[in-house]
């Protein structure tokens, strides 16, 4: 076998970051004088640290300084590297942004000049510091500009630029009103740009990333009944939602999904969208088979199914699928507070304030009862506890009743004939 020599590549000693070991992409000193990878020593300090890794010595400041020479050096090299193995190289990616030039980005893209790669150059300028994304949130017309952009390209890959700075300023950007009124603007034109433009990210973009960006924005932008009715009836975008929370998906793509659909998910009518959806499907699936999924995933399962079982439709749906009410039987006490308040209310909501027979059929066949019983000795919220002891009534009586039958039935079939 051949072995490629261009494969491998001596990287010089100070270009690696002493915690990492990898090649430092943001480069930053200390006060110390030494230099690392600002994600890795970051990380350090938010762990509570306040030394320096390398020597250390107790920082007399936290203060991160951008290493530009290093930085520039680092990109040469790379640019070298790269070009040696004739492939193509993005400077844009990885090069230093001043404030100055970041400004004179903007008004270059305003004149509609070099838009993909000043973005990348930008994305850069963002990543440096939270500093830089309020910068560029609150720079004059440079919010717009973006929704203007979602307006009319129809390009994947700057769509996916767009929405990766826009997600990365979002925070700064403080009226979420303003910012609502902006992308929502087009929703009486029949194009409807800005929505379509981010549904096509939604459904196309190649970075999941990119894609729980759109969603972020989405969810930012829901503040009021008429902007949830609005993006609910957008074609495809409920459908594309429930189909992101699929346990094929990526994690984070299923969070943010099921977040952003429990915004959404107010009124009745949505609801029943989300039912004809097959959403409680796709929920049974992640509660039942989703063995690795996060507390957080799980919380937010609940809470949708809470949502859309809290009204006629969605509660004859979920009774009558009897591995979706075992699952939430089975989340009690073995996920969160959070979780097991949510399974609790849809319990209590069907097997209690509805009575519903195979509701209290399928609790009773999870074991329900000593679950109740447990949780009702467990520290648990005084609401929680309140619906559990509704809930051991409820089933005390059933089984009362079905002990009372079950004699009844023992004694006629005992009774002789005269």
């Amino acid at each position: 076998m051949v072995r490629d020599v261009s494969l491998y590549v001596t990287v010089p000693g100070f270009f690696r970051c002493p915690i990492s070991l990898d090649v430092m992409k943001s480069p930053v000193s200390l006060c110390t004088g030494v230099t690392y990878d600002r994600t890795s020593i970051q990380r350090w300090l938010d762990s509570g640290n306040n030394t320096c890794p390398a020597t250390m010595q107790v920082l007399k400041s936290k203060e991160l300084v951008p290493n530009r020479t290093l930085q520039r050096l680092i990109q040469i090299w790379s640019d070298s590297v790269q070009t040696q193995n004739g492939t193509r190289v993005d400077s844009a990616a990885n090069s230093a942004v001043t404030k100055e030039e970041a400004e004179a980005l903007v008004k270059e893209m305003r004149a509609q000049k070099e838009k993909m790669d000043h973005l990348s150059k930008l994305i850069c300028f963002a990543k440096e510091s939270e500093e830089n994304c309020e910068f560029l949130a609150k720079f004059d017309g440079f919010v717009e500009m973006l929704v203007g952009f979602l307006d009319g390209d129809k390009d994947v890959n700057f769509l996916e630029r767009v929405v990766r700075v826009f997600v990365m300023i979002l925070n700064k950007v403080g009226d979420y009103k303003a910012l609502r009124l902006l992308i929502l603007k087009q929703n009486n034109d029949a194009s409807h740009e800005c929505l379509s433009s981010l549904l096509h990210v939604l459904r196309q973009g190649r970075s999941v990333n990119s894609r729980v960006g759109v969603i972020k924005i989405i969810e930012a932008i829901t503040l009021d009944a008429e902007s949830k009715q609005i993006l609910s009836e957008k074609e495809g975008f409920l459908l594309e939602l429930v189909k992101l929370t699929s346990l094929e998906k990526d994690p984070s793509l299923i969070e943010a999904s099921l977040s952003c659909l429990a915004a959404i998910s107010v009124s009745k009518r949505v609801k029943i969208k989300l039912i004809n959806l097959k959403i409680i499907g796709e929920l049974r699936k992640l509660l039942t088979e989703g063995q690795k999924a996060s507390v957080s995933i799980i919380e937010k399962a609940l809470k949708l199914l809470e949502m859309v079982a809290s009204f006629r439709e969605g509660r004859a749906e979920f009774c009558n699928d009897a591995a979706c009410v075992e699952a939430v039987m089975n989340k009690v006490l073995k996920v969160s507070s959070q979780a097991t308040e949510h399974a609790v209310m849809i319990l209590w909501s069907a097997c209690y304030l509805f009575r519903d027979r195979a509701a209290q059929d399928a609790v009773v066949k999870s074991n329900g009862l000593t679950k109740i019983l447990l949780l009702m000795q467990s520290n648990c919220s005084p609401g929680v506890r309140q619906m559990s002891g509704d809930l051991l009534k409820i089933f005390r009586v059933t089984s009362m009743s079905n002990s009372c039958l079950s004699s009844y039935d023992t004694k006629t079939t005992h009774i002789m004939p005269f």
